[in-house]
């Protein structure tokens, strides 16, 4: 298909002109004689491939057209412009590239250079979107690689737990909508999402005899247990796609009133993503069944949960937590 150009002049030889030499040079031309002819013409008919502008028009002057144009609508936002002059003006000059002009050429024309200036023009702007494709296209692929990554990693951290089958999506789900009634952006749902899944990848590490231990765990194996945090951390820190992955991982198990571990924060020096997790983990714990002991009743959970408020838990996470379990009496939030 031919690139498609609009050449914008009051004068009609000029307009005339150019067209002949623009469609000489294999290009579909259409002839405006008015800013404002241009403005009505792109709402109607969309963007072009690149708009020749003369500056000097009686009413709207090209200056105040590309500013219009650029404010009518994204899509001719990216349209390369380039200014048609009489005069070789330095201010004008300076004005127009600033304004986003990709050039200016000189009337009258002389064919050669006017053909050859607009193709190459569309040439770079056809490479750039070529390229941009590219570049997203290899983002997605990407993308869908690292999803298969974590999605391995969290089969594996879930396998280590005979009794916890399906804890790192669970725990996931759970603080991104923490997240989401918190108002945190879409972006920052998904981060905090994906923190969840890997938020327990450290116990990639323990022993499986140790997380897996029905009796009382020792001092050594408690300490085992502990360092599956730091651990997480190490694994995730280096990971470029979201280099805060590691914040859940080192810090779920930080208690807001400080005593937790790895690094006993307190408060606000907990990062709340992590204080986020937290509060999440906490409730897949509770109603998850253990060796030890059944699935405990909402009931329960919820008075830990209240109990845990300001001390273990950060006081406003844990409230929408709360709300979360008194809208699910029939625990209908673990199958989601």
């Amino acid at each position: 298909m031919a690139d498609w150009v609009i050449v914008v002049d009051d004068d009609t030889a000029n307009l005339k002109m150019a067209g002949h030499i623009l469609s000489k040079g294999g290009m579909r031309v259409t002839a405006l004689k008015s800013g404002q002819a241009l403005l009505d013409y792109v709402a109607e008919h969309g963007s072009p491939d690149l708009i020749l502008l003369d500056i000097l028009m009686p009413g709207m002057d090209g200056f105040e057209t590309l500013l219009k144009l650029r404010e009518q609508q994204e899509s001719v936002k990216e349209v390369p412009v380039i200014f048609l002059t009489a005069n070789e003006d330095e201010e004008s000059e300076t004005k127009g590239l600033s304004l986003g002009a990709m050039d200016f050429i000189k009337k009258p024309f002389v064919s050669e250079v006017l053909t050859l200036r607009v193709r190459h023009i569309i040439d770079l702007v056809h490479l750039q979107r070529n390229l941009e494709a590219e570049v997203e296209k290899k983002t997605a692929e990407n993308q869908k690689l690292f999803l298969n990554v974590v999605s391995t990693l969290t089969t594996a951290i879930d396998a280590k737990d005979t009794y916890t089958n399906g804890h790192s999506n669970r725990v996931a789900f759970y603080a991104s909508e923490i997240a989401k009634r918190s108002g945190y952006s879409e972006k920052e749902q998904k981060d905090i999402y994906m923190m969840g899944l890997l938020h327990d990848v450290g116990k990639i590490g323990v022993p499986d005899t140790v997380i897996n231990k029905p009796a009382k765990l020792t001092e050594d194996e408690f300490d085992k247990i502990k360092n599956h945090p730091v651990m997480g951390a190490r694994i995730l820190k280096n990971i470029r796609e979201m280099p805060k992955l590691a914040t859940g991982a080192r810090w779920h198990h930080e208690r807001y009133s400080g005593g937790g571990y790895p690094d006993g924060l307190i408060g606000e020096d907990i990062p709340k993503e992590a204080r986020i997790i937290a509060v999440a983990d906490a409730y897949d714990a509770m109603t998850s069944r253990r060796s030890y002991r059944d699935i405990l009743p909402q009931g329960i959970v919820r008075e830990e949960i209240e109990n845990g408020r300001g001390t273990q838990f950060d006081p406003d996470f844990a409230d929408i937590m709360l709300a979360m379990i008194d809208e699910d009496v029939d625990y209908k939030l673990r199958e989601e």
